[in-house]
């Protein structure tokens, strides 16, 4: 059963930077050849893609964040990473880590306030 633990959310002011954490916890060679992704939530509105990683490291981004926001993995620590900087207040939601096309994480909060 394959299970995806994020971390790193929190509040952080304007401007400021945050990396998120994903961890998928199964095989190792699964999380290798597997695509990634974080989708994020803000309240009221749907889930929207953010930023995916192919397994052979391959990114997309969402306009709305190209330029301040950068996926990466490890695939010996079954990571997947979101370094978001220049953070605004619109950048505000629930990040969701997946796995593949339809395994998600629980969520991490991300609030971006003065």
């Amino acid at each position: 059963q394959v299970q995806l633990v994020e971390s790193g959310g929190g509040l952080v002011q304007p401007g400021g930077s945050l990396r998120l954490s994903c961890v998928c916890v199964a095989s190792g060679m699964f999380f290798r050849i597997t695509s990634m992704g974080w989708y994020r939530q803000a309240r009221g509105k749907q889930r929207e893609l953010v930023a995916t990683i192919s397994s052979s490291g391959s990114t997309n981004y969402a306009d709305s964040v190209k330029g301040r926001v950068t996926i990466s993995r490890d695939n010996a620590k079954n990571t997947v990473y979101l370094q978001m900087n220049s953070l605004k207040p619109e950048d505000t939601a629930v990040y969701y880590c997946i796995l593949g096309a339809n395994t998600w994480g629980q969520g991490t909060q991300v609030t971006v306030s003065s």
